[in-house]
């Protein structure tokens, strides 16, 4: 895949890593659509910028560089343009977790075990499946900060610095969108 002047060969990107790429995007951005179209704009801002491919990692690589910097610039866009209804109908299913007086959970919404103990690949696979689906009915903004925590494993000041959050907005964000996550998890999983 690299040609013998050390530059990566634009001819194979499409055989040899679009379909990484479309996962990895896909993994990310919960619109198919959008995913493909992030994919080709790697590609495009990869063939721009061929020439300054130092060869210091391996193609795919470097290509997933890009794609990720592009899924940031779209985590910027849905945060930026987030609407505060969005949060508030989100905010108010947590309402009755806990209870007033204590802050304890309440009887109905305390944790469950998932029953996902087993190491069942189509389990997993099913598993999976639910959590994208609960996934997309996160508001945009906690969407990102936990893709970007959970999944790129990004570090809580690379979150923060990129998607312009304070630290505690951030684990505010992240507790309420994993509370989200679980209750739709029981909901939907268990």
């Amino acid at each position: 895949m690299i040609i013998e002047n050390n530059q990566p060969d634009p001819h194979k990107w499409v055989e040899a890593h679009a379909d990484y790429l479309y996962a990895y995007a896909r993994a990310r951005i919960n619109d198919e659509e959008l995913a493909r179209d992030l994919v080709q704009e790697t590609f495009l801002a990869a063939l721009e910028k061929v020439k300054n491919f130092e060869g210091r990692s391996s193609e795919r690589t470097w290509l997933t560089a890009i794609l990720r910097n592009k899924v940031i610039d779209v985590y910027r866009k849905k945060s930026s343009a987030l609407i505060n209804i969005d949060v508030k109908h989100a905010e108010d299913e947590q309402a009755d977790f806990f209870d007033d007086n204590y802050g304890h959970w309440t009887a109905e919404r305390a944790p469950q075990p998932f029953g996902i103990e087993d190491n069942d690949p189509l389990t997993a696979k099913e598993f999976n499946r639910v959590l994208m689906l609960c996934m997309q009915k996160l508001p945009a903004l906690w969407l990102s900060v936990f893709t970007m925590k959970h999944i790129d494993e990004e570090s809580t000041d690379t979150i923060c610095s990129e998607l312009k959050l304070t630290s505690s907005n951030f684990w505010v964000i992240i507790h309420r969108a994993k509370l989200n996550l679980r209750a739709c998890l029981q909901k939907n999983w268990i």
